[in-house]
């Protein structure tokens, strides 16, 4: 397996990829899919409820469209300014809130549907759990894209799965390469989920979707 880049060098990347570079983070994350990650993304979509469904870190503003073309009624949430005003200009029609999926500035309630693609390890931190779960209603969902996995073998694919690796983007999986549904569970149950996994075939890749309901009775 191969080792991890420090934390704090990651950490750092990201930083500068979201802040001050964010207007680098179409082609990059164009070059590390091959053309497909906002294919990936939108293989939520299937998954979500709705109409209103908040985007946790929403990044540069491309699935609030997706959102809003098929028929949801999107809220963005994110912490960095600049992607704010990428989203902003990308879909005016989305409100879009600077602030933590931990401390969200919204109603219980509020939502039928919630998402995340591709996000750093904060959605698996306790208190993520609790404050969607919260956000909620009763049958709402969060979905989670946490990865996707290139089909196809060659030199251009390995390399691209070795960034993966060791920038922390491969999430724990089974001997025959599926993403583990134990660490979801373990993360989002103890708040009330219930957590479901599915694999999504697209364009030559397997885009694994984590689905956490809120059940409609807290005791159901």
């Amino acid at each position: 397996m191969a080792a991890r880049l420090a934390p704090a060098l990651l950490a750092r990347a990201y930083d500068l990829l979201y802040g001050r570079l964010a207007w680098t983070y179409d082609a990059v994350a164009w070059a590390v899919s091959l053309g497909q990650w906002q294919a990936w993304s939108a293989a939520a979509l299937p998954y979500l409820t709705g109409p209103r469904v908040l985007e946790l870190g929403h990044g540069p503003g491309h699935m609030l469209v997706a959102l809003a073309e098929h028929g949801f009624a999107p809220v963005g949430l994110e912490l960095s300014p600049q992607m704010g005003r990428l989203a902003a200009r990308r879909q005016p029609a989305a409100p879009v809130v600077r602030g933590r999926a931990q401390a969200a500035p919204f109603a219980a309630a509020r939502f039928d549907g919630a998402l995340a693609t591709f996000p750093t390890p904060y959605i698996v931190a306790p208190e993520t759990a609790a404050a969607v779960f919260q956000l909620l209603r009763p049958g709402g969902r969060l979905v989670v894209v946490p990865e996707a996995r290139l089909s196809r073998s060659g030199p251009l694919h390995a390399l691209i799965d070795w960034l993966y690796a060791v920038t922390g983007q491969r999430w724990p999986a089974n001997e025959d390469g599926g993403t583990r549904l134990a660490p979801w569970q373990a993360a989002f149950a103890p708040v009330g989920f219930r957590v479901s996994l599915h694999g999504v075939v697209s364009a030559g890749s397997v885009v694994t979707i984590i689905v956490a309901e809120r059940p409609l009775a807290r005791n159901a």
